[in-house]
Order: C-alpha cells, then structure tokens, then sequence
C-alpha cells in the first residue's frame, strides 16, 4: 500500500497536511461569520451508504486478488516494459483505495465526536487493510529486484517514467523484513497504533472545559488564550491545565505504548536512531536535519529569547506567564474579517503572484473544497487533504475572523494548489515529502502576508501586524523545533522503560524553557500540555518539516524578492514535480542548497530581520 490511511489526526501520514500548529478548535460562531462554507464529499462518494462505494471496494478486492495471481513472483523476471505495465494497474487499485480511504477521513474528520462516523471510519480502514494485503507483496518484491537487474528493466522507456517512484522505494529496502512479517504488521495495524490513535482523537474531542459557567470544548478553551483580557486568559489556561491533568495518565499510557511501539518496529528494521524511519520517509538525510536543528537551538537566543523580552516590555510586564505567549499587543478586539474579504485579501495575493496560480486557487471558493465554521465536533486546526488525482483536494479549516485564520487560509490554500498541479504526477508520484509539502503553504502564507503588510499604512497598525508574523514564525520555527526536541528526549527515554507522567512533564517543560527563554515562567499545571499536541500521537517527528518549509521558503522568498530570472515559471514547475524529484533537484534551479550550512541561517535571518525592525519602533 504506497499510503498509509489512517495514520494522522484526520489524515493520511504522507498525504495530508496536518493539523496546523498548535493552538486550534471550535467556538461559536460570530454574526459576521454567518454563511461560512461547507465541504460537499459527493465529489468523492454521496454517503456512507453509497452503492458506489461498495462496489468500488468489492471490485477492488477482486482486482488485488487478481493482480496476486497475475504478477507474484514474476517481478524480477519480466522485461522492463511489462513492469510498467503492472506499475500502471498497481496505480489503478490504488487510487481506488485512496479515494475511499480518503472519503472516510474527511467524513471523520468534520465528525469526530460521532460514534456512527467513528464506526464507519473504523470498518472503511479495516476494509482497505483487508484488500491491501493482496498487494502488499507488489512493494516488497521489487525491493527484492537486484540493482543489475533493475537497471536494465529501466533502460525501457516504458518503466523509466516510473523511476522516481522505484528510487524513493528503494531508500526504504534496507528496512525491509520478511513477506511474512510484513504481512502480519500490516494486518495487525489497525488494532495497534491506529486503534491507539483513535481512542486519542475521540478522548480529545471528548474533553470539556469549564469557562464562565460554560462546558466548552478544549479548542474553544485554547481559542479563548488569546485573549486581550490577562485574567480571562489565565483562567482559561488554569482551566485547561485541570482538565490535561486529569486525563494525564491516560495520554500517557498512549504516548508511552506508541513509543514503545514504535521502538519495537525501528529495532525489528534496524533503524539507527528514532527519526531515522521519517526522515527516510521525507527522503531526507539524516545530517541535513541534524543541521536544521542545531541552527534553530543556536538561534533561541536572538529570535525567540529576544521577541518575547520585546513582548514582556510592551505588555508591560516583569515576566511572561505561559498565558501571555498568545496574547495580542492591543487590548481591543481586533475586527472581524469577513469570509468574502478573507477570500479577497487571498485570492489578490495568489493572483498577483501569478495568474496560474490564482486559477487553480479560484478553483477552491467556487467550488465546495473548503469546509471553514468552527462547529462543535469537529476536527480542531486546519489541513489541506490531496485525496486522489482523479478527483480533487479539500481544505478544513476552523474560520473566526482574524488574521491569523486568514493567515490560515492563506497556508492551507497553498498545499490544495500545490495538491492539484503535483497531481498531474499520477496517484504514486504526486505526493510529496513533508520536507516539501510545507513549501507552497509558507509560500502563500508569505505571500498573503507582504501584500497586507505593503499595503498597511497605519504606522501602529504596522507594528502589530509585524509582530503577528514574527510569533507566527516563531510558532512555526522555534516552537517545532522545540516540540521535536520533546520527541526525541521522549523516545530516547522510552527506550529504557515506561515514563511516569511527571518525567514526560519535566521533558516538556526543559524544552520549553529552552526555547521560549528568561522572559517566561511557568506553573506546575503547564506540565501537561503536551497531551493536546496530536502531532505526536499520529506522526512522530514530523514537526520539524514545519521549521524546514519555513526557512526553505524565507530563502526561496529572499530570490523571489531579488528579482531572480523566471521565478513564476520555476515555483510552479517545482509544485507541478510533486514527489519526482529530491530537494536538492527542486532547489537547484533558484541557486539553493538545503545541504549547505548557510543555507539555514538565511531563513532564520529573515525572522531576526523582523525583530530588528521592530526593535527600532
């Protein structure tokens, strides 16, 4: 199976981008946010019940069986023209499953608080495990292709178009374990870490939390941090905090098991290290993200140490509660931004940028691609699901009217227009590593951002809107950084024995401190707030890919800027390449090199370039 279904809080693990930070979830919704859109999945299916859907998976399951028969054990005998010929049907039950793979996910997705939604998630995953194991010897068996010999099957023309597909398969063949075994894994995964998953999700959209006499929704509560009102935010944090730490032991028990779990399959493929399996999986070197972190730790310093002194100042304020990191610069309420202007203020961006791009991104509002009010039940965050090139991507959002959701807007829009031209790739080359995946998404955030801001002629108006982008940076450099950190000291640790809540705690809080700095303190209750971050639940390590897109794209922004010869013409050749090409292919052409020890620094400038600027006003 070439994705993985059910591996993200409501996504695929390598298909999807996932929820979007981590300060999210529902809250009623505002008079000048009425009419907000709503997804339409018949695109995809027309119900759970759909005829179409069971036939499309009876005849599936008929078709994998077939292809069984047809080409097991054949692999490394045929000519290289008939492997593509086997490659194209592979494809072809694929894309079937990931279409109702998909329709699943994003059914859950907008309805996780229903167990009817829940029941038929759970059996459409059970369902596509069950036919995937006709296939799964397809993968493993070309693994098992000597090179000699698979490089003469690729002088065929034919099997050469399906070279990118067989290079990043092959990074996973010294991995590989035996048929059987391979079989019994992915069988049992839906009653291991999936199961595990689940009951994460469910709790989560579960919890309720206590405000103003009012049960609210965790994401609701965390919306509620943002407050311009200190006491209103502290209440809501320490409300928070009570309720993370009375589920504590159980979201420990899930981390601790998924650890474990985790560490069990990295030793049975010998995986060197804990991030070894997903920087293979972002066909990545190991150094290359070692690099990146280390740049980013190095520069707590004088990016976030330094931001959030500026912000204690301005707040007036001898130190920063943990509370405070969210909290805006003004003590009004900022204006609400309608839908119709968020989508102009975007769509002006994508447009200005580039008339291509702004055609594939009208494609979104005109049709119902975006699912955008903030309801109860809903998945918190936002993510952008490419579902299957024979169809089309769909955005979730949790829309509230500020710039930061515009902001949003901006970002998830980017990875569905980058979804829609790498899909020209075909179901097994469209998807792109997370390393990438982020680079559409920043980009358009980047974009959406400097228009308003260029546009900004209120000096203090300016400043706020500086400063914004500067915490969302921070948010999206430094504090994922800071939560990988928390990841590899957790699974390290793992690797010895269980972890008390308490230890998991006292993790939490040392990479905390690292990297928000001096300016803050913070209460015993913020010990259990890495319960809520799913990232770690359903995808370990992939926080980093955010800080990668992140200084990828300030740098590709940087040559954007500078003027750079047929930018247009190269950014959208390099969203079209999807995942058939590597970072050092895509990079080439705007002089970039993500190798490069510099190469780092000029995305992290670009961030300290914004704290210089506001330092002066």
């Amino acid at each position: 199976m070439s994705k993985a279904y059910f591996s993200a809080p409501v996504a695929g693990a390598t298909t999807t981008s996932r929820v979007r930070r981590d300060v999210a979830g529902e809250s009623g919704g505002a008079p000048a946010l009425a009419g907000l859109p709503r997804w339409d999945l018949s695109d995809l299916y027309d119900g759970p019940e759909s005829p179409k859907l069971v036939t499309d998976l009876d005849q599936a399951d008929e078709d994998a069986q077939a292809f069984a028969r047809v080409w097991q054990g054949r692999l490394d005998s045929l000519p290289g023209s008939e492997l593509a010929q086997a490659l194209a049907e592979y494809q072809r039950i694929d894309e079937v499953l990931g279409r109702a793979g998909s329709y699943a996910q994003l059914l859950f997705a907008a309805n996780t608080s229903d167990s009817g939604v829940g029941r038929f998630a759970q059996s459409i995953n059970e369902r596509l495990t069950g036919i995937s194991t006709h296939l799964l010897f397809f993968t493993l068996e070309i693994n098992r292709i000597p090179d000699d010999v698979l490089t003469t099957q690729l002088a065929d023309p034919a099997l050469a178009h399906w070279g990118p597909f067989l290079r990043d398969l092959r990074v996973f063949r010294p991995y590989q374990l035996s048929d059987e075994v391979e079989a019994v894994l992915h069988e049992k995964s839906v009653t291991g870490a999936a199961a595990w998953n689940r009951l994460f999700d469910e709790t989560m959209a579960g919890l309720r939390v206590r405000l103003g006499g009012e049960e609210v929704t965790l994401g609701s509560a965390l919306d509620t941090m943002s407050s311009p009102d200190r006491a209103t935010r502290e209440r809501a944090a320490r409300a928070i905090g009570d309720v993370l730490g009375k589920n504590v032991k159980l979201f420990s028990l899930v981390t601790n098991t998924l650890a474990k779990d985790k560490a069990i399959m990295d030793g049975l493929r010998h995986y060197p290290r804990p991030t070894s399996a997903r920087n293979c999986a972002n066909m990545v070197e190991d150094e290359v993200v070692d690099a990146l972190v280390q740049a980013v730790t190095e520069a707590y310093p004088r990016l976030s140490h330094r931001y959030y002194a500026l912000k204690a100042k301005w707040l007036g304020l001898e130190k920063l509660e943990y509370w405070d990191r969210n909290a805006p610069l003004t003590t009004q309420d900022e204006p609400l931004i309608t839908w119709p202007d968020a989508t102009r203020q975007v769509m002006a961006a994508y447009e200005g940028f580039d008339p291509r791009m702004g055609k594939v991104a009208r494609q979104f509002f005109d049709n119902a691609w975006i699912d955008a009010p903030p309801v109860p039940g809903k998945a918190s965050g936002a993510f952008a699901h490419p579902t299957v090139p024979s169809a089309h991507p769909y955005l979730l959002l949790n829309y509230r009217g500020r710039t930061r959701d515009v902001m949003t807007l901006a970002h998830e829009l980017g990875h569905g227009v980058h979804q829609v031209l790498a899909g020209e790739q075909g179901y097994l080359m469209s998807n792109t590593p997370l390393t990438l995946a982020e680079t559409a998404s920043v980009f358009g955030e980047m974009l959406t951002f400097r228009a308003l801001l260029d546009a900004q002629t209120d000096p203090a108006r300016r400043r706020l809107m500086l400063a914004a982008k500067v915490e969302d940076m921070l948010n999206t450099v430094v504090r994922q950084i800071a939560f990988y950190r928390f990841e590899t000291l957790v699974h390290d640790e793992r690797r010895k024995g269980e972890l008390l809540p308490a230890r998991i705690g006292e993790i939490w809080r040392q990479t905390q401190v690292e990297s928000l700095g001096p300016a803050f303190s913070f209460t015993p209750d913020y010990d259990a707030y890495w319960t809520y971050i799913p990232h770690f639940i359903h995808s370990p390590f992939y926080v980093y890919a955010y800080a990668f897109g992140d200084c990828l794209v300030n740098a590709l922004y940087g040559v954007f800027r500078s003027g750079h010869p047929g930018f247009q013409d190269k950014y959208i050749d390099m969203l079209r390449a999807g995942g058939t090409r590597r970072h050092k292919e895509l990079l080439a052409p705007f002089g970039l090199d993500a190798a490069d020890p510099g190469f780092w620094q000029k995305g992290l400038d670009v961030i300290a370039g914004f704290i210089d600027e506001l330092e002066r006003v």
